[in-house]
């Protein structure tokens, strides 16, 4: 959360937001505040380490590349077949369109 909002959140400055960051203790009133204001409990704020923070980022399991183009070559459907589908797809789709055409052609023979 930015300092703007966080100062916002809890009615102060963003001068009185910088002097909290930059005192070691923190009244225990202001520290239910701000960890109200940011969705965790006082005790995360207290036993807070720079450890924890990369311990905790650690255990994500980053899928944002998993999918039909993963980097490690795995695919969620064979792309092969996907192919085929959308060939079959289109096929269909012209014989739709050539019916249409018949069936228009069939309109204006009768209508002569």
């Amino acid at each position: 959360m930015k300092q703007e909002a966080l100062a916002a959140e809890l009615g102060i400055s963003q001068q009185a937001v910088s002097k909290i960051e930059q005192s070691a203790d923190v009244e225990d009133v202001a520290l239910n505040k701000i960890a109200s204001a940011l969705g965790i409990t006082s005790e995360a704020i207290k036993s807070f380490t720079e450890e924890s923070i990369f311990n905790y980022f650690n255990t994500f399991n980053d899928n944002s590349g998993a999918g039909a183009w993963s980097s490690n070559g795995t695919f969620n459907f064979n792309p092969i077949d996907k192919l085929v589908e959308v060939f079959e797809e289109n096929k269909k789709l012209y014989e739709q369109l050539l019916a249409s055409e018949r069936e228009k052609i069939g309109l204006l023979k009768n209508s002569k």
